[in-house]
């Protein structure tokens, strides 16, 4: 990238110049806002530990370093970029890692600090999923996870992420992230609220993420922050965490929305401070104990985060004046559910007592119990993972539920040319085929989807959606 590709407006660096703490340099921050971003993964513990997936890529020739901040994160360095995307690799296509800038997970490493663990958790922001897929990692698939996205075309992209990754205690809701404390008042043990902001911290990923930049577009976006922030606190339940965090650098966006705050509700807003998050969080400290990361401190995307306690309860908001309108689910009990429960766990899907099974129509659905209170309170998008559809014959078992449920009985082991078939939506005609007429096709052990035989093929239930082509998996001439 060349040296002036990235637009600074004169306006911005002045602000910046003014706001940089004594101990940083300009010079630097300009340097580092005109360097390209580092690439950085996360890897995905419901379905590997950070162990063995640094065995299973070893052989690839990435070069791996530790985020600071993250168990779970790396920076990642590889030569095939060119020829394969790191997008494409076996590992991203069966959800083991999911490509997260570094600095976008500090704020659930705040949400999590000092043993937090939340059974009731709002993403307000969601989409694309980085931090609800990071949320739910840390909570092991278990209490759950309120998805929120305001923006209709990124739900979509939000539910591949999740299903791709395993999860099932999200539920997922299309709202303006305002109506939630009138709605859900004092809900959540935790809340996230990854604000829409003017995207500042950006520029290395985006050269021209400023180029409509301008204080007075600033202030209004932090009007609206505030707005955001005041409803995040009405739904957070007393002694809950609100972490609130942004991908820019002015303090109008930043500091001044939380100062607000508690300017607003003075004695229920504890700061909780976050100097000691990690070993060189300092560096990045406020005196009010947020973290204002400028993109040079640690080499990576500017960053805002700041974490709060609410100690008291504040007065309600008034009622909301919209309709749920009715939940077209009903709860499946006893015999029903046995029978459900029998069929799936003999398919090879297991679930525990954190989720429960629902109906709708012919479709059955497994919903995390710990969301089960705010069913009429709010409209779903999507709740849980649909499980089955039923038919005279039994069970049309769903990807999704395959991908989050799977264990290890009942699978076949695909070579990795038949695992890139797969990939591609095609069937699959294994030498030495399964016994069973379906069966969990897996490659690297990980589940892939479930097939049903046919005959001396392996016939393929990749959703269409999800297909891909081009060049598939490792860059090495490995085989299986």
């Amino acid at each position: 990238m060349a040296q002036n590709s990235v637009f600074l407006p004169e306006q911005f660096l002045a602000q910046m110049r003014e706001a940089l703490p004594a101990h940083l340099s300009f010079d630097d921050f300009v340097a580092a806002c005109q360097r390209p971003l580092r690439r950085s993964i996360r890897v995905n513990t419901l379905k590997i530990s950070v162990g063995a997936f640094l065995d299973l890529v070893s052989s690839y020739g990435w070069q791996l370093t530790p985020v600071p901040w993250c168990e779970e994160g790396f920076w990642i360095e590889r030569d095939d970029e060119e020829s394969l995307p790191l997008g494409s690799t076996a590992e991203h296509l069966s959800g083991l890692f999911y490509i997260q800038e570094a600095s976008s997970m500090l704020p659930v490493a705040a949400l999590f600090a000092d043993g937090n663990q939340p059974e009731r958790v709002m993403d307000v922001a969601a989409a694309p999923g980085s931090k609800t897929t990071q949320i739910a990692a840390r909570m092991n698939n278990r209490g759950a996870i309120l998805a929120n996205e305001f923006s209709a075309s990124r739900v979509k992209v939000l539910h591949a992420n999740i299903s791709r990754c395993g999860i099932h205690n999200v539920a997922l809701t299309h709202f303006d992230g305002r109506v939630f404390g009138a709605a859900l008042p004092e809900a959540f043990d935790a809340i996230l609220l990854d604000a829409p902001c003017s995207g500042e911290g950006v520029v290395r990923k985006d050269p021209d993420a400023l180029k409509n930049w301008s204080v007075e577009s600033n202030l209004e976006i932090a009007a609206t922050q505030r707005e955001l922030i005041d409803s995040a606190f009405h739904a957070l339940r007393p002694g809950g965490t609100l972490v609130y965090s942004t991908c820019t650098l002015n303090r109008d966006e930043n500091e001044d929305v939380c100062l607000w705050l508690r300017q607003r509700y003075a004695d229920a807003v504890e700061f909780l401070p976050l100097d000691t998050l990690f070993d060189s969080a300092s560096h990045a400290a406020t005196p009010e104990g947020f973290l204002h990361v400028f993109p040079q401190i640690y080499d990576c995307e500017g960053f805002f985060v700041a974490r709060l306690r609410k100690t008291r309860a504040v007065d309600p908001l008034p009622v909301p004046k919209f309709k749920v309108g009715n939940f077209p689910f009903a709860p499946v009990k006893g015999r029903e559910a046995a029978q459900a429960q029998a069929a799936a766990n003999k398919v090879g899907l297991h679930w525990d007592e954190s989720l429960r099974l629902w109906m709708r129509d012919k479709e059955l659905w497994l919903f995390p119990v710990n969301i089960e209170p705010l069913i009429g309170k709010v409209r779903f998008s999507r709740l849980g993972i649909r499980l089955a559809e039923i038919h005279n014959k039994g069970y049309r078992w769903q990807h999704e539920a395959v991908i989050a449920l799977a264990g290890n009985e009942n699978s076949f082991a695909l070579t990795h040319h038949e695992a890139e078939e797969w990939y591609r939506g095609r069937d699959v005609y294994p030498e030495d085929g399964p016994s069973q007429d379906e069966v969990i096709v897996t490659y690297q052990g990980y589940p892939l989807g479930l097939a049903k035989k046919v005959g001396s093929r392996l016939k393929n239930s990749y959703p269409r959606e999800l297909v891909r082509d081009g060049r598939l998996f490792t860059g090495n001439s490995r085989t299986d």
